[in-house]
C-alpha cells in the first residue's frame, strides 16, 4: 500500500512538467535581468516550478503559493520603495504571472503556459517600441481601433443573420460582415502606412489605394502641386489603382471565391498595361532627383464612415437584386457600373455576397467586381482635371489610364459574350 502511494505519480511525466516550468520562468527571468532587475533567472525559474508543485500537492497548497507570490511581490516594492522611491509593479505583475502559468503547467497544458511565457517576454523586451508607439498615437487612431473592436465583436454577433423583409432584399449580417471586412482592410493599412511611413510617396500610394483610392488620388494630386512634382502623378495614380483592384480582388476571394475564374483574367490585363506604363514611368522620373514626400491621410475608421459603408452595401445589394429580378445579369451589371463610381469596395462586397446566397451566379459577380474597379478608377481621371493644369501631364495620364480601362472592358464583354467562366465553372464543378 505505502509503495502504490509513493509512485502514485511517474516519474517521466512529472520531470517532463518540471522541466517547462523552469524553463519558462527562467525565459522569463532572463529579460528581467537583461533589464537590470534584481529579481532575474533564478528567482522567476523557482517561482514557475513553485507553481507547478503546489499544483500537484493540491487546491489549498495552489492558492497559499499564490498568496506567498504577492508577499514577495509587495516585500520587493516596499525595498524599492525605501531604497530609491520607485515601485517594482511590472516585475510584481510579472512574477504573479509565471507563478499562474507554473500552475497551469502542473494542471498538464504546454501550448498555453510556453505561448503565454513567449509573449510575455516580447512585451517586456519591447518597452522602448511599444512606449514610442502608444506615445505616437492619436485620439483618432485609438477612437478607430475601439470603433473596429465594437463593430466585429459586439455588434456583428447580435445581429440577425436572414433577410428580415418580405422581399428578400435586407440580411442584416451580410450587410455588416461587409463593414467588418473593409473597415479591417483599411485599419490594417493605415496601421502600416503610419509604421512605413518614411518609405515615401509610393508606398503610401499602395496603401492608400488599398484604403481609398479616390481620396488618395485626390490627396496626392494637391500634395504633389504644391510642390512641384505633378511629374510623379502618373506612376502614382497608376500604383493606387493597381492597389484598388487587389482590395477588391481580396473582398471577392473573402465572399465569393468561385468568382476568382471571372475576375483574374480581367485584373491580369489590367495589370499588364499598368505594369508597361509604370514601368516606362519610371524610367522617366529617374532623373528628376526629386525627395518623395508622404501623404497624409485622415485615420480611416469612424462612425460616419462606418454607417456609410453600411447604407452603401444595403443599397447596392437591394438595387443589384431589384435589377437582377428585372432585367437579368445585365442588371447587375448596370449596378457594377454605377455602384464603383461611389464605392468599389461596397459594390464588390454586395456583389459577391449575392453570389454566396444563390441570387446572382458567381462569373455575373466576378464581372460586377471588375465593372465596379474599372468606374471607380474612371472616376480618378475628373478628380486630377480638376486639380493639376499641366496639359502634358494630363495628356499622358488620360492615355495610360483609358487603356487601361480598355483592356479591362475588353475581356469583361469577351467573357461575357463567350462565357469563358460559366464554361469553367461548369466543368470544375
Amino acid at each position: 500500500m505505502n509503495q502504490h502511494l509513493f509512485v502514485i505519480y511517474p516519474a517521466a511525466p512529472v520531470a517532463l512538467k518540471m522541466a517547462v516550468a523552469i524553463a519558462i520562468g527562467m525565459l522569463i527571468g532572463m529579460e528581467r535581468k537583461w533589464s537590470h532587475k534584481e529579481t532575474g533567472i533564478r528567482t522567476f525559474g523557482i517561482i514557475s516550478l513553485l507553481g507547478m508543485l503546489a499544483f500537484l500537492a493540491g487546491q489549498p497548497f495552489a492558492l497559499m503559493g499564490l498568496g506567498g507570490v504577492m508577499l514577495l511581490a509587495a516585500f520587493a516594492n516596499y525595498r524599492s520603495f525605501m531604497t530609491d522611491r520607485s515601485l517594482e509593479l511590472t516585475t510584481s505583475a510579472v512574477l504573479m504571472v509565471a507563478y499562474v502559468l507554473g500552475v497551469l503547467v502542473g494542471m498538464g497544458h504546454i501550448f498555453t503556459p510556453v505561448a503565454a511565457a513567449i509573449a510575455v517576454t516580447m512585451l517586456l523586451a519591447w518597452k522602448e517600441e511599444l512606449n514610442r508607439f502608444a506615445g505616437g498615437l492619436q485620439p483618432a487612431e485609438i477612437k478607430s481601433a475601439i470603433l473596429l473592436g465594437l463593430i466585429g465583436f459586439v455588434i456583428y454577433p447580435i445581429m440577425p443573420d436572414r433577410y428580415v423583409d418580405p422581399w428578400q432584399l435586407f440580411n442584416p449580417a451580410d450587410a455588416w460582415i461587409s463593414v467588418i471586412a473593409i473597415s479591417g482592410i483599411a485599419f490594417v493599412n493605415y496601421v502600416c502606412l503610419r509604421l512605413f511611413s518614411t518609405k515615401g510617396l509610393y508606398l503610401g500610394a499602395i496603401f492608400g489605394g488599398l484604403i481609398n483610392s479616390s481620396a488618395t488620388v485626390a490627396e496626392l494630386s494637391s500634395r504633389l502641386k504644391s510642390n512641384g512634382m505633378t511629374a510623379r502623378l502618373t506612376s502614382l495614380c497608376l500604383i493606387t489603382t493597381m492597389a484598388m483592384f487587389a482590395r477588391n480582388l481580396l473582398l471577392v476571394l473573402l465572399f465569393s471565391p468561385a468568382s476568382l475564374t471571372s475576375v483574374l483574367m480581367p485584373l491580369a490585363a489590367m495589370t499588364v498595361v499598368s505594369a508597361f506604363w509604370l514601368w516606362t514611368g519610371q524610367r522617366r522620373e529617374m532623373a528628376t532627383g526629386e525627395t518623395p514626400l508622404t501623404p497624409l491621410l485622415d485615420s480611416p475608421i469612424s462612425l460616419k464612415k462606418v454607417l456609410w459603408f453600411g447604407l452603401l452595401f444595403v443599397l447596392i445589394a437591394i438595387v443589384g437584386t431589384l435589377l437582377t429580378r428585372l432585367f437579368g445579369s445585365n442588371g447587375m451589371l448596370a449596378t457594377g457600373l454605377f455602384g464603383g463610381l461611389v464605392s468599389s469596395a461596397s459594390t464588390t462586397a454586395a456583389a459577391a455576397t449575392m453570389a454566396s446566397h444563390g441570387k446572382i451566379s458567381a462569373a455575373v459577380a466576378g464581372s460586377v467586381a471588375v465593372i465596379s474597379s474599372l468606374s471607380s478608377a474612371a472616376v480618378n481621371l475628373p478628380i486630377i482635371w480638376r486639380t493639376v493644369k499641366d496639359r502634358s501631364i494630363l495628356r499622358r495620364l488620360t492615355i495610360e489610364m483609358v487603356t487601361v480601362l480598355a483592356a479591362g472592358i475588353t475581356v469583361v464583354f469577351l467573357d461575357r459574350i463567350f462565357e469563358v467562366s460559366e464554361w469553367f465553372l461548369k466543368n470544375v464543378h
